[in-house]
């Protein structure tokens, strides 16, 4: 029997949850900042399977000196002869921080692999090493979650569409994103061999069926703070002060400034 496809969320019904779950992310920084936590949060999947989307909903109202996204380019030719989470290392939490991989260390497995950018002997010291990290990680107290966003090959197709026919969003598409359509079950059987080495209790997997993205953002989100035993912590106490009185000031006349122009006025 066919599964029954969940009916779509209304609009307010999604900015509604949307909102509320930003205020408990908001409560968990708090949380995070105060007692010293290190948080990691890993965004994986196919192309165009709604993880930039997902991780701006996310940091929408976090303070960026405590939530950051670590989006690395492809390594320098020094990175290349580094070992291969070196440069990934760099950039974790320290005390009181949040740092959120749109991709990260397992490229190694998925476009790496895929493409050729990395030997079968790299790849397969990547999947032996990988667990052997994770584990470190969490055993040193870093809070490590990591997301899987799964989409259909027919709407990965029309979402690449879309973006092909919206100057907003073209660059947001590169000839890599396209030859992962003639490669799709080349990069399924690497996903499922990474799932097989790297789903592990310390740090397992979770997958977000992301077919529809409004869905997905709000099941990654929930899911993220039933995950953490965070709690609230209380906010200063700010009292707004009175402006005190002027003591002479003038202020430096406006036609000594250079203003931009006023654009606004000519719609």
């Amino acid at each position: 029997m066919a599964e029954q496809k969940a009916a779509k969320l209304s609009g307010k019904v999604y900015e509604s949850e949307l909102l509320r779950l930003q205020m408990e992310l908001v409560k968990l920084q708090e949380w995070v900042r105060a007692e010293g936590k290190r948080l990691v949060v890993v965004f994986e999947g196919r192309d165009a399977a709604g993880k930039g989307g997902t991780i701006k909903r996310v940091t929408e109202h976090l303070n960026p000196r405590v939530a950051r996204i670590a989006a690395l380019p492809k390594p320098t030719e020094r990175q290349r002869s580094q070992w291969y989470f070196q440069r990934y290392v760099e950039q974790l939490p320290a005390g009181g921080e949040i740092v959120l991989f749109d991709r990260s260390w397992y490229n190694r497995a998925g476009v790496e692999h895929v493409m050729g950018f990395c030997t079968k002997a790299e790849h397969q010291l990547f999947l032996r090493q990988c667990p052997v990290f994770e584990r470190m990680l969490v055993e040193d107290g870093i809070l490590l979650r990591k997301y899987w966003f799964s989409v259909s090959d027919t709407e990965q197709q029309d979402r690449f569409r879309k973006r092909l026919e919206d100057p907003l969003r073209r660059w947001k598409l590169s000839a890599m994103d396209l030859e992962s359509i003639t490669r799709w079950e080349a990069y399924s059987r690497a996903k499922d061999e990474m799932m097989v080495h790297t789903d592990i209790p310390e740090a397992p997997w979770y997958h977000v069926e992301s077919d529809d993205k409004k869905r997905a953002r709000l099941n990654m989100i929930a899911h993220l703070l039933d995950s953490v035993p965070y709690r609230e912590v209380p906010p200063a106490v700010l009292d707004l002060p009175e402006r005190p009185g002027p003591t002479g000031y003038v202020r430096t006349p406006r036609d000594l400034q250079t203003y931009v122009p006023d654009h606004a006025a000519t719609l």
